[in-house]
């Protein structure tokens, strides 16, 4: 890349998969030295440094230093999570009149369901890269095509996941998707985030822009109903620490050992709008998150292993990070009332999401 260029991407070896392919690491840098680490095994964010108040840097997402690991790791650490990002209950699905079966590759409260695409999922394959860099920004075009029939989906579908990080300390992910037959597609980011970087995230402070969430049921899937969060554990309109309420006696907390569900957004409209905010008290570390999407699934980390061994000899465990995860929501083709995921030939799927960096 033009070394006059004011933001900045390299590429390096990261590894060989347990198939024979090979996989890289793609280094974007901006100006003001915020750093993303991108693998084109599974989209993967591998690392984001970001600088707090006084300057000093920080990555603040959970991942791991090796393909191996990421090959063997079950987290979804960082990756792009589809066809279907979240859960489809028993697998099973209706289009069109035909009847569809997936494989299941989780399980809660005696249920099981297709989670984040199946067992090799988008996060499972190697996405073809183009790095470029021009100007103030640098961006990572990565495409894949999965076949009709795969993980039992129909259709051939031609994804395409785009990063670029500007000067402004803005990740944008921009999501693409054709077919050539009706299908589903429900992409995300399924990074893990630590403003901190490391520690706890109880004393981290959310916001969500939603009044509404979808409780669950034994499987944690979507019960159908929108309900309120005025009262409940689940009221993040006005930003409090994540650690303040978890462990109250509620229910849903129960069901998932913390936060695992998803907030409806009271914009309901398409366009990329504010959906929640998280800062770090102690670093200033702020992290906002805009999207067109409906809606967000909030993961306080609750199934992490403790003592799973992460990047620089940091070792993870439950409430380690959180995810803010914009999609459609839960197990919609089962939902006529939810928001549709499905994609035809004349209607191809967009999808849009920034995280935006700073420090208060």
């Amino acid at each position: 890349m033009p070394s006059d260029s004011l933001a900045t991407i390299s590429r390096k070896p990261f590894g060989v998969t347990t198939d024979g392919v090979k996989t890289e690491l793609f280094t974007l840098t901006n100006a003001s030295g915020m750093r993303v680490d991108i693998t084109n095994y599974g989209a993967t964010i591998v690392r984001c440094i970001v600088a707090d108040r006084d300057n000093q840097f920080a990555d603040v997402v959970l991942g791991y230093e090796s393909l191996a690991k990421y090959e063997s790791g079950l987290s979804y650490f960082g990756a792009v999570v589809g066809r279907c990002g979240n859960r489809i209950a028993g697998g099973r699905f209706s289009l069109n009149g035909v009847d569809y079966e997936l494989p299941t590759n989780s399980e809660a409260g005696g249920m099981s369901c297709h989670l984040h695409g199946g067992p090799v999922g988008f996060d499972r394959r190697v996405w073809r890269a183009e790095p470029r860099a021009k100007g103030d920004s640098a961006m990572l075009v990565l495409s894949l095509f999965s076949p009709d029939g795969e993980m039992g989906y129909p259709g051939n579908i031609g994804a395409k996941v785009i990063y670029r990080l500007d000067s402004k300390n803005t990740l944008k992910v921009s999501y693409e998707g054709e077919t050539d037959a009706p299908t589903l597609l429900n992409l995300t980011q399924h990074s893990y985030f630590n403003l901190a970087g490391g520690g706890s995230v109880d004393s981290q402070i959310m916001q969500i822009a939603a009044s509404r969430y979808l409780p669950t049921d034994e499987g944690q899937i979507p019960t159908g109903e929108l309900a309120p969060v005025a009262g409940t554990p689940m009221d993040f309109v006005a930003a409090h620490p994540l650690g303040n309420r978890i462990t109250e006696p509620h229910p849903q907390l129960e069901l998932a050992h913390g936060y695992d569900h998803c907030w409806v957004f009271d914009d309901e409209s398409e366009t990329l709008k504010f959906g929640a905010k998280a800062v770090d008290p102690a670093s200033g570390r702020l992290m906002k998150v805009w999207t067109t999407e409906p809606g967000v699934q909030l993961y306080t980390g609750n199934w992490i292993a403790e003592g799973t061994m992460g990047k620089d000899g940091k070792t993870y465990g439950p409430r380690a990070a959180f995810c803010l995860e914009t999609q459609h929501f839960p197990d919609s083709p089962n939902h006529p009332e939810f928001p549709s995921i499905v994609v035809r030939p004349d209607k191809p799927y967009r999808s849009v999401t920034e995280f935006r960096f700073s420090a208060t």
